[in-house]
């Protein structure tokens, strides 16, 4: 996590240096995450707690956009996010960075758009102190209501995504673990700067 501190502070520099054509989005929203093993875990180290397969974990989403290309047929945007989870005294710290597009042309004045992101992924079980990162490679797919100039209302986003979450498996426990899969959903507002 000792690379978030320079990255925010080169987005920011880029975002103090748009050019007038630059579309900058702003979000804080709630978020919840359905995380998904192929198997139960048990011991002090269970992220889902002892023989638990799946469970909901609820938080804040938050991040920002800026579009950097702005072809005819779409808006093309690097993103970067950071989503906060708690769920049965376990947390997940979701950071990652990524590319945004939205089309230009809808039928609708809904605005629709899908990203893809990279990232770290730091989780700490129930019943230890101990926390793990590893990489996470997470999509998504959302729809905007532009409200007023500055404002949209984000009237859902789904995500998907996996990560290699804390388990007995990374401590000599009896076996290896695969990456847990994380479903998300989340609404809220989009602050826009043009």
């Amino acid at each position: 996590m000792k690379l978030r501190l320079p990255v925010v502070f080169c987005l920011a520099l880029a975002l103090f240096t748009v050019g007038a054509h630059a579309q900058i989005g702003l979000y804080l929203n709630p978020q919840a995450i359905r995380i998904s093993n192929s198997k139960a875990d048990s011991g002090p180290f269970a992220f889902l707690r002892d023989g638990v397969t799946s469970r909901m974990f609820y938080g804040v989403n938050f991040g920002g956009y800026y579009g950097f290309y702005h072809p005819a047929a779409a808006d093309v945007a690097v993103e970067l996010r950071d989503t906060i989870v708690h769920g049965s005294d376990a947390s997940l710290n979701n950071f990652s960075l990524g590319l945004r597009v939205a089309p230009r042309r809808t039928l609708a004045v809904f605005k629709p758009y899908a990203s893809v992101a990279v990232g770290a992924a730091s989780s700490k079980p129930p019943t230890s102190s101990v926390h793990r990162t590893k990489a996470t490679v997470n999509g998504y797919v959302g729809v905007d209501y532009p409200a007023t100039k500055f404002l949209d209302i984000r009237v859902v986003e789904v995500g998907y995504g996996t990560a290699s979450l804390i388990n007995s498996g990374n401590f000599n426990g009896p076996a290896a673990f695969p990456n847990s899969r994380l479903l998300s959903f989340s609404s809220g507002l989009v602050f826009r700067i043009k």
